[in-house]
């Protein structure tokens, strides 16, 4: 009967969650909406001036152009009109065609450089999350040695330091300077991709550089979480009782690091979704050609509708991150759901 109550609450607390989150979700569509519209702007001046450059032997033809354009993308219309379509087509997952790359559509654009986009987030934060978290827990546990200098100066200073910024630094160091690295692009001109060594090691020696502009940073920030964490468990009872039962150290530190990786876990449901907004300057550094290179594209050519087709997947995707957090929160602790908090 208990555990009949327990998955009760657990329905209860998560339908409230995905309450909130349909609703946070429908003011962000919202303010998705109005911020390309506050761009100061014509979001078809780009590209008629390329129509004019194609049609200038017939310029009578330019007109009626222009008219069909604004047929398709009805910027014409009043604002509310324009919202209710972009609404309708929002929720059914449909973000119309793309001005800058017309005639294709924004969710063929997006299908297209996702892919690349995960293949640079997931393994960069996948990698300095083992990596953080076994350097922080060492640490943690080896305290106030000259290591545990190192790596507090280290991971408090590189933590802090914007992707784009470092991606900057190396881009100046090892493709323009040393020459170690290209300068940008996902692969050699001339190549195709596919499944060969060539093609392989080619991708990484263009990958190299943004995974290490990722992998620098989010490492050093789970270093510093999990040298305190380490050593908050450290200092619990359950530790004290352990160790003066003269239990080795190897397995203390075991204890020790399994209760501590728990909220680090969690933490990594949120990188994954927060990492995808910080990597998109990163993309357009390394002219990358992932979501961020196409939306600072967007940006530049007042591409609304591949503007905020990208920055829905953004917004959907740190919200499913944090719906993940929320439920594992409220399997691990039965308090949460049984509060009803939201």
């Amino acid at each position: 009967m208990v555990r009949l109550g327990i998955d009760k609450s657990l329905v209860i607390y998560l339908a409230r969650r995905i309450a909130v989150l349909i609703i946070t979700y429908f003011i962000a569509v919202t303010i998705v909406f109005v911020l390309p519209r506050s761009i100061p702007g014509n979001p078809l001046a780009l590209k008629m001036q390329q129509i004019i450059q194609q049609w200038i032997a017939n310029p009578t033809l330019i007109p009626q152009v222009y008219k069909e354009l604004l047929n398709i993308f009805q910027f014409d219309k009043p604002w509310y009109i324009q919202y209710v379509t972009f609404l309708s087509r929002a929720f059914r997952g449909d973000f119309g065609i793309s001005v800058d790359m017309y005639p294709m559509k924004v969710n063929d654009v997006i299908a297209m450089a996702l892919p690349w986009t995960l293949a640079l987030v997931v393994p960069a934060v996948l990698v300095s999350w083992f990596v953080g978290n076994i350097v922080g827990a060492y640490v943690g546990y080896k305290r106030g040695g000259l290591l545990e200098k190192i790596v507090v100066g280290y991971s408090l200073v590189v933590s802090r330091i914007p992707y784009y910024w470092l991606a900057m630094l190396l881009l100046f160091a090892f493709a323009f300077q040393l020459r170690l690295f290209p300068t940008g692009g996902m692969f050699s001109a001339g190549m195709r991709p596919s499944l060969s060594i060539q093609f392989i090691t080619d991708y990484l020696w263009h990958y190299t550089l943004p995974f290490l502009s990722i992998f620098i940073v989010e490492s050093a920030g789970w270093m510093s979480s999990m040298r305190i964490l380490t050593a908050g468990e450290l200092g619990s009872d359950y530790i004290a009782y352990v160790d003066s039962l003269g239990v080795k150290d190897k397995i203390v530190f075991r204890y020790a690091y399994r209760n501590s990786l728990l909220p680090q876990v969690t933490g990594l449901a949120l990188s994954l979704g927060f990492s995808i907004t910080g990597i998109l300057i990163v993309e357009t550094v390394f002219n990358y050609p992932g979501l961020g290179y196409f939306l600072s594209r967007a940006i530049g050519s007042l591409d609304y509708p591949l503007i905020q087709g990208i920055f829905l997947i953004v917004i959907a995707t740190v919200f499913l991150a944090n719906f993940i957090v929320d439920f594992i929160y409220a399997l691990i602790d039965p308090r949460i759901r049984l509060g009803g908090g939201v």
